[in-house]
């Protein structure tokens, strides 16, 4: 998932100290998380050392009105100390003119903000799982795919609004992931950028329609990509399900086959502390016979300022090959201050 995504959700990160500098005021934020992590699929892959993490999210935001009545805010996440996963995003809200963002790394552009949108108490069921398939029964591992409806990481999203309607439109410059400093450029030049548009509807209390499409650069040819859900929540229980497609220009070789992924899910508040959640991805990859199945079960309980989650995914049929499987398991428990 996204770290975005997973600060947003997260309840977890406590505020420790706001400094100012020329430009502005900037808070600074993080979280104490550190989890255990089962290992992974039927044999051991042998990076097994030690199964345990902590998190290193640090957060610095700040935002200010100008002159015009508009208002610009910032953010800056590191993810670790190399930079990896960091992401940094500057928004421009023009008021009933819509807001325009620049985001880099991990920052959601366009339809990458509607790729999963089914109900979980913490992880999708795909997390942990299809970038390396583990062996089973002395089969060859092969690489898997989640097949997920993003773009590139860096770009710029312009969202406007309407009564019930919310309207995005994403653009990723050449569909690179580079992070760039001001006055420097980055990443291969390759032919189009990654475009799309996509709406979210919530024509009622508790149901929100979501519906988008776009292109991505695959070399020298464009994806295209298409998806379609809903959600609805009628007190404690949550139900969502999701249709993806994405047509490969380079279609029915290896792993990018055109695919079409039905998602479905359902999340049970049992009380204001304590919630579970189970979730099935199935993609239908053109060309093989196997369909790749995702399923994953994710629960939460927070108790005063800690909180215990924990989920398992596994998939089996990893990119349409028989018997290859992948398993992920994380326990965390996180503390806010």
């Amino acid at each position: 998932m996204d770290n975005l995504k997973k600060l947003g959700l997260s309840a977890l990160a406590g505020s420790l100290v706001a400094f100012s500098a020329n430009a502005g005021e900037l808070a600074v934020s993080g979280g104490a998380k550190i989890s255990y992590t089962g290992a992974q699929g039927e044999e051991d892959d042998g990076n097994d050392g030690n199964r345990f993490g902590m998190q290193r999210l640090v957060t610095m935001s700040g935002s200010g009105e100008l002159d015009n009545g508009m208002t610009v805010s910032l953010v800056h996440t590191f993810a670790t100390a190399t930079g990896d996963g960091s992401t940094s995003a500057i928004t421009l809200d023009m008021g009933s003119m819509g807001t325009l963002g620049y985001g880099q790394d991990s920052y959601q552009v366009g339809i990458s903000k509607i790729d999963d949108i089914i109900p979980t108490a913490e992880e999708e069921v795909s997390n942990g799982l299809g970038l390396t398939a583990t062996e089973s029964e002395g089969s060859t591992a092969v690489n898997g795919n989640t097949y997920e409806v993003d773009l590139g990481g860096n770009g710029f999203n312009y969202t406007i609004s309407a009564d019930m309607a919310t309207v995005v439109i994403g653009f990723a410059p050449r569909g690179v992931d580079t992070l760039n400093d001001d006055g420097a450029k980055g990443g291969t030049d390759g032919d189009g950028s990654d475009s799309s548009i996509h709406a979210v509807i919530t024509p009622m209390d508790g149901l929100t329609i979501v519906a988008g499409t776009g292109e991505r650069v695959n070399g020298n040819q464009m994806d295209d990509l298409e998806t379609f859900g809903l959600t609805y929540t009628y007190g404690p229980v949550s139900a969502g399900l999701q249709v993806s497609e994405i047509d490969y220009a380079a279609a029915n070789s290896g792993i990018a086959r055109d695919a079409e992924t039905t998602y479905m899910g359902l999340a049970f508040a049992v009380n204001e502390n304590f919630s579970i959640s189970y979730g099935e991805q199935e993609t239908e990859l053109d060309g093989v016979s196997v369909d790749q199945e995702l399923s994953g079960m994710s629960v939460g309980y927070s108790m005063g300022g800690i909180s215990l989650k924990a989920h398992q995914n596994k998939g089996e049929g990893m990119g349409g090959t028989t018997s290859n499987e992948s398993e992920h398991t994380e326990i965390s428990v996180s503390f806010a201050f």
